[in-house]
C-alpha cells in the first residue's frame, strides 16, 4: 500500500492551489481565518464558485454532477482549502442527505432533489438528535403515522444546526413503535414550510445562534418523501453516520489551526522571549503535532485502502475520536498563548479584528467563542465515548 502522492496527485494539488489563490474571495477567507461568523450568503457565494468549477459535490457520481475524484483527491482538496482559509462546506445537503438519496432513493427522488442541492436552491438541515436521544439515537421518539398518502409526524428534534436557514430537513422518525428500536425507524424528507413545523433558536455559550429546536405538530409528509423502505431507515442512518464521522477528523482544519498557533506563539512574549521558545509550551505544541501527524498517517492509510476498494469501518470512529481531541487541544493551546486577549467574545465585538501590538492582528475577539464552540466536537456526530464502544465491539470483541 503506497501512501505517497503520485505525480498526478501532486499535479492535482497544484491545480487546487491555483484555483483557491485566484477564486477564493478575500473577504470570505479573512472571515474564516479570523474566526468570524459566516453568513448564509457567504456560504452560498462560495458554493456557486465551486459549482461553476464542478467541484461542489466531489463525492457524487459523475452522472449526478460529481467529479472523478477518488478519496485521495478529496483529501487533498480539503487540506488545501483549510490552508487557504476556504469555508467548510455545509455538509447536510451535499455530503449527508445526497449520498443517502443516491444510494437508497428512487429515481424520481434523485431527479428532483440532487439538482436543487447542487444549485443551492435547497438548504438542508439534519433531524436526528432529540431530547433524550442523542448518542443513543435509536431511542428517538418522534412518531410518523401512516394516513393514506401521507405520514403524520409529531415530535421534537434538537441541536439542529443552521435549521434557521433550511427549507428542507431529513429526519429519522419512528414508524413502528412495537418493533425493536432500530427496526421501527424510517428516513423522511420534510419541507420546512409545511404547516405544523416550529423552529426555535438555541443560543450557545459563545452567544451564537447556530443550533435550534424543531417541533413537529401533526405535520403532513407525502409518502413519496420516504427514502428506502419503511421501518428500515436505520440502514440509511448508519450509512450517513459512517461518512459523517470520517469527515469529522478534520485533518486539514487542524493543520491550518496548528500553523496559526505557531505563528501566534512566535509573537507572544514570555519572560522576554517568544512563547514558542518556552520549554513547557513548546513541548505541548510538539505533542499535539505528533498526534496530528499520526492521525494524518492513519487518514492516508484509510484513503489508500479506499482507493483500492476498501470501505471504512471502525476506522471512521477512531478518526472521529482522535481528530476532535486534537482540534480541541490546539484551540486550548491557542487560548493559552493569547492569554487575556482571548476573553472578549460579545457578539458586537466579533465584527472587529484584534489589532493590538502584542499579536499583530494574528488573533481576534472571536477566540473565546471559538474555544467554547470547539467543546462540542467530541459530542456531536456520536459522542467520543460512544465511538470507543463502537471500536471495542468491532475490533476487540471475539
Amino acid at each position: 500500500m503506497d501512501i505517497h502522492y503520485t505525480p498526478e496527485e501532486l499535479a492535482f494539488r497544484d491545480e487546487v492551489r491555483e484555483f483557491l489563490k485566484n477564486e477564493l474571495p478575500e473577504d470570505i477567507a479573512a472571515k474564516v481565518k479570523n474566526g468570524k461568523n459566516m453568513s448564509k450568503e457567504d456560504h452560498q457565494r462560495w458554493q456557486k464558485i465551486l459549482s461553476k468549477r464542478g467541484w461542489y459535490a466531489p463525492g457524487w457520481p459523475v452522472e449526478h454532477g460529481g467529479t472523478t475524484w477518488g478519496p485521495v483527491e478529496k483529501h487533498i482538496f480539503d487540506e488545501e482549502s483549510a490552508a487557504f482559509g476556504a469555508p467548510r462546506t455545509i455538509p447536510f445537503g451535499v455530503n449527508m442527505v445526497a449520498p443517502v438519496i443516491i444510494k437508497f432513493g428512487t429515481e424520481q427522488q434523485k431527479e428532483h432533489y440532487l439538482p436543487r442541492i447542487l444549485s443551492g436552491e435547497d438548504w438542508w438541515c439534519q433531524g436526528y438528535s432529540e431530547p433524550g436521544a442523542g448518542s443513543d439515537l435509536a431511542s428517538l421518539k418522534t412518531r410518523a403515522v401512516r394516513d393514506g398518502d401521507h405520514y403524520i409526524v409529531n415530535g421534537q428534534k434538537t441541536w439542529t444546526t443552521l435549521g434557521q436557514h433550511a427549507n428542507w430537513i431529513f429526519c429519522l422518525v419512528r414508524t413502528d413503535p412495537e418493533a425493536q428500536q432500530q427496526r421501527g425507524i424510517s428516513f423522511l424528507l420534510i419541507d420546512m414550510a409545511t404547516p405544523g413545523i416550529t423552529v426555535r433558536p438555541i443560543i450557545t455559550l459563545d452567544g451564537d445562534h447556530e443550533v435550534n429546536e424543531v417541533f413537529f405538530d401533526d405535520v403532513k409528509v407525502p409518502v413519496e418523501n420516504l427514502v428506502g423502505e419503511e421501518n428500515k431507515g436505520w440502514t440509511c442512518a448508519k450509512y450517513l453516520l459512517t461518512h459523517e464521522r470520517t469527515g469529522l477528523a478534520g485533518i486539514g482544519a487542524s493543520k491550518a489551526a496548528l500553523t496559526h498557533l505557531k505563528k501566534v506563539a512566535s509573537k507572544q512574549q514570555k519572560n522576554g522571549k517568544p512563547l514558542i521558545e518556552d520549554t513547557l509550551f513548546r513541548t505541548q505544541v510538539a505533542e499535539v503535532e505528533i498526534q496530528l501527524m499520526a492521525a494524518e498517517m492513519s487518514t492516508l492509510r484509510i484513503i489508500a485502502a479506499a482507493r483500492e476498494g476498501g470501505v471504512p469501518g471502525a476506522e471512521s470512529s477512531i478518526l472521529k475520536v482522535k481528530g476532535t481531541e486534537i482540534r480541541q487541544a490546539i484551540t486550548n493551546l491557542l487560548r493559552k498563548a493569547v492569554g487575556p486577549y482571548a476573553l472578549p467574545f460579545l457578539p458586537e465585538e466579533l465584527e472587529y479584528d484584534f489589532d493590538g501590538e502584542m499579536l499583530n492582528s494574528e488573533s481576534s475577539p472571536a477566540l473565546a467563542g471559538d474555544y467554547f464552540n470547539m467543546r462540542k466536537l467530541s459530542i456531536f456526530g456520536g459522542s467520543n465515548e460512544i465511538q470507543k464502544n463502537i471500536v471495542s465491539k468491532m475490533i476487540l470483541e471475539l
